[in-house]
């Protein structure tokens, strides 16, 4: 999984002049570039030898191919014409060979349609927002979930679609509106958690896409006018040369699986920082403006080049950059991946930004030096609970860990040397020296990441003598191998009682850790009823170039996971051990099965281990104990109708466009989400958690980690102080692909 949301990424830090006209349709018109055609080919040959399926890019791969790049530009089948499809269709079966041709302008081709209909649509939602009012007295439906559907066969019956989409939205606008009045009159709080539910209310209310209704004072019209003009000016500003290449050869890559990807220049330098946590910029968050092309800074970075400049509040627009003593160049309406990148730079270099208030009256100039930003927010974190029960008091370790980053071009030596493991393991150290007596390590929303990593982290739970630990098996095309913890990094730093809480976003080396520790009886799997199911390795592969004209890299599934059990995690996932579900767990669009071009689960031979404790056996247990307190619990019963209104709004296709019907609807989902934040609320203040470097978060009220607490604190009066055995060393001859990886896989 752990894919990289290039918007969130490449807007997290970076660079603008004034806009003298908003981009027009011509804009969208763009071309690749010549040596586009060689990228491609490099691609496809690179597949054809190194992806695990071992399947060379032919006719059913073109077809794939096909199918994933109108999908991915038109998911929802609402915005290209059957006509559009049907003209397409002879390039099913030639798509394989124009790429050996190193012809990629298929890809081209697609994107020019999709922007000539998409501009239809506004179009017509324009005039029809101008001219028609809307009679919501009808017993009509809108599908808003029409991915299976064929695509509209005629302009009218796109535009009918396109009228019911637009009706959707007023009415959700409108009756939004509506019930927020009437909680505040009732009494009722508003939500404190707009963002983190934002995302479950509009699936509930049967769309993801809705504008919500960030000025209430603006007309619902007003609103929707303003969502498409910017969404069009948004598609046409961002389409470059390398963003329709970037998706055009994704679909291709993700023809083998849904894991592999090319990945342009800039789209490398965002996986680099992920994995990093760190890049070289100003230490801004950015956004595009849809009103003047600008990038709009909305949030500046403690520590930065610009919280230290002072003058910038959050609010400027940066309308040109420069670097060092070079011209300013216009960056206005200009792809915002583009400008972002001339934002960032080496570290102790002069970017200059030209900027303006929010309103664009007044303009002046800046000159930053460059300076390393952390991105602590994906870093690990850790603080210490305290259960009571029973009178008895439990002092409990508790770490978030929200991916497997780990630098990769760097030694441990470096000061810039960042490490998923070596983080937990210091919150490790304090929780010893602070008496903690359990562990819960939450892996739940961590998508992966270094496989290095997952193999070090484990290791700080398992014991290395009197032989190194399997952690997981790798499947290459050819050969099987496991992988051992480090035998000569002796840690075992962590012999208490412990739980591993997942989730069905926790994926890849999650679920390696997860496995691991579950099947060596180590800890206790809590949480989701299973995890992702993300079970492949991806390889990056570098595709050369030159500084000028650099191809990108691509990122190949090269190896399959398996449990060191012999199961694969690859749809499958983990099993928890004690299921505590959430939000996710019931939503049928979430998890590996649901994913285009999933590989399937496979089962090899299982390895010789053995059991490192007992945890499993405490399980039925704990299962009694947890079933016990949450028999009562008015919490876990609201908590239950959330799962099942998610699973119930996951599976909805189509909601009623008649007012009466569709405000009930609204009305009673809104309740059961409203009851459960009201719960959220019961425990007082929010609490705060720190990051190793000092940072303080805020801690909001989580019901399964709640639960998860009352069960590591039965775990621990269960097992009566014991700790993980140690076993006798023993003098032993490693064997020698292991001595020579020398723990760096």
């Amino acid at each position: 999984m752990n894919s990289i949301k290039i918007v969130a990424f490449a807007a997290a830090f970076c660079g603008v002049a004034c806009a003298e006209t908003a981009p027009t349709l011509e804009t969208s018109d763009v071309k690749p570039l010549p040596h586009y055609g060689r990228v491609a080919r490099k691609v496809v040959a690179i597949l054809n030898r190194k992806h695990i399926l071992g399947h060379p890019f032919d006719d059913e791969m073109s077809r794939k191919a096909w199918s994933n790049l109108v999908n991915q530009c038109d998911f929802n089948h609402s915005v290209f014409l059957q006509s559009d499809i049907d003209a397409w269709e002879p390039m099913q079966t030639r798509i394989d060979d124009a790429l050996r041709e190193a012809d990629v302008s298929f890809g081209y081709e697609v994107h020019r349609v999709f922007v000539k209909r998409l501009a239809e649509r506004v179009a017509f939602v324009t005039n029809l927002l101008e001219t028609q009012e809307f009679d919501f007295s009808k017993p009509e439906e809108y599908t808003f979930r029409r991915d299976k559907l064929p695509w509209p066969r005629t302009t009218e019956e796109a535009e009918d679609i396109w009228r019911r989409r637009i009706k959707n939205e007023m009415l959700l606008i409108t009756l939004g509106r509506e019930l927020d009045a009437e909680d505040e009159a009732n009494g009722k709080k508003k939500d404190k958690k707009k963002d983190k539910d934002k995302d479950k209310k509009a699936s509930a209310d049967g769309t993801n896409d809705v504008a919500e209704a960030s000025e209430p004072e603006k007309p619902p019209k007003q609103v929707l006018l303003e969502k498409y003009r910017h969404y069009l000016q948004m598609i046409i500003t961002e389409s470059d040369e390398e963003s329709v290449l970037q998706r055009y050869l994704v679909a291709v890559t993700m023809a083998y699986d849904p894991h592999s990807a090319y990945m342009s220049p800039l789209r490398k330098e965002d996986f680099d920082m992920e994995m990093n946590l760190a890049l070289y910029g100003v230490g801004a968050v950015l956004s595009q403006s849809m009103d003047d092309g600008a990038l709009e800074i909305k949030e500046i970075m403690k520590g930065g080049p610009l919280a230290r400049e002072g003058s910038i509040k959050v609010g400027t627009k940066i309308v040109g950059v420069g670097q060092g003593s070079e011209p300013i160049e216009d960056i206005t309406w200009k792809p915002m991946r583009k400008s972002i990148k001339k934002i960032r730079g080496p570290k102790g270099t002069t970017v200059v930004l030209d900027v303006t208030d929010k309103n664009g009256g007044s303009r002046r100039r800046v000159s930053l030096v460059r300076d390393k930003i952390n991105l602590e927010d994906q870093a690990a974190t850790g603080r210490v609970e305290r259960v009571t029960q029973n009178g008895v008091e439990r002092v409990l370790g508790y770490v978030r860990l929200p991916g497997f980053y780990g630098t990769m071009d760097k030694k441990p030596s470096d000061p810039q040397y960042r490490s998923c493991s070596l983080d937990v393991a210091k919150w490790v150290a304090k929780f010893n020296t602070q008496g903690a007596e359990g562990l819960i390590l939450d892996l739940r929303g961590n998508g992966g990441g270094s496989l290095k990593e997952a193999v070090l982290l484990t290791a700080l739970f398992v014991r290395p003598n009197p032989d190194p630990c399997p952690v997981v098996q790798i499947r290459e095309q050819s050969n099987v191998y496991p992988l051992y913890t480090f035998p000569e990094i002796p840690t075992f730093a962590w012999r208490k009682p412990m739980i591993v809480l997942i989730d069905r976003f926790s994926a890849s080396a999650s679920e390696i850790v997860a496995g691991a520790l579950q099947d060596t009886g180590r800890a206790i799997v809590v949480g989701d009823h299973r995890s992702h199911g993300k079970g492949t390795v991806q390889t990056v592969m570098e595709l050369g170039g030159s500084p000028e004209t650099p191809n990108g890299s691509v990122k190949v599934t090269t190896a399959r996971f398996y449990r060191i059990n012999g199961s694969s995690t690859q749809v499958k996932g983990v099993e928890s051990d004690i299921c505590l579900p959430s939000s996710l767990d019931e939503r049928t669009d979430i998890g590996e099965n649901n994913l285009p071009n999933a590989l399937p689960w496979t089962m090899i031979e299982s390895l010789r281990y053995e059991q490192i404790w007992n945890m499993a056996s405490y399980v039925p247990q704990l299962k009694t104990l947890s079933e016990a307190r949450l028999r009562d619990s008015a919490e876990y019963e609201h908590r239950m109708q959330v799962v099942k209104l998610c699973r119930e709004s996951s599976e909805r296709k189509t909601v009623s466009l008649e007012r009466t019907a569709r405000r009930k609807m609204m009305r009673d989902d809104r309740d059961v989400l409203t009851a459960a934040d009201e719960l959220d609320e019961l425990d007082g203040e929010d609490d705060e958690e720190e990051s190793l470097s000092g940072r303080k978060k805020d801690k909001k009220n989580d019901f399964v980690l709640k639960e998860a607490l009352n069960i590591l604190a039965d775990l621990v009066r269960l097992t009566d102080g014991a700790e993980a055995p140690d076993a006798k060393v023993r003098p032993r001859n490693l064997p020698p692909w292991l001595r020579a990886l020398g723990g760096d896989y």
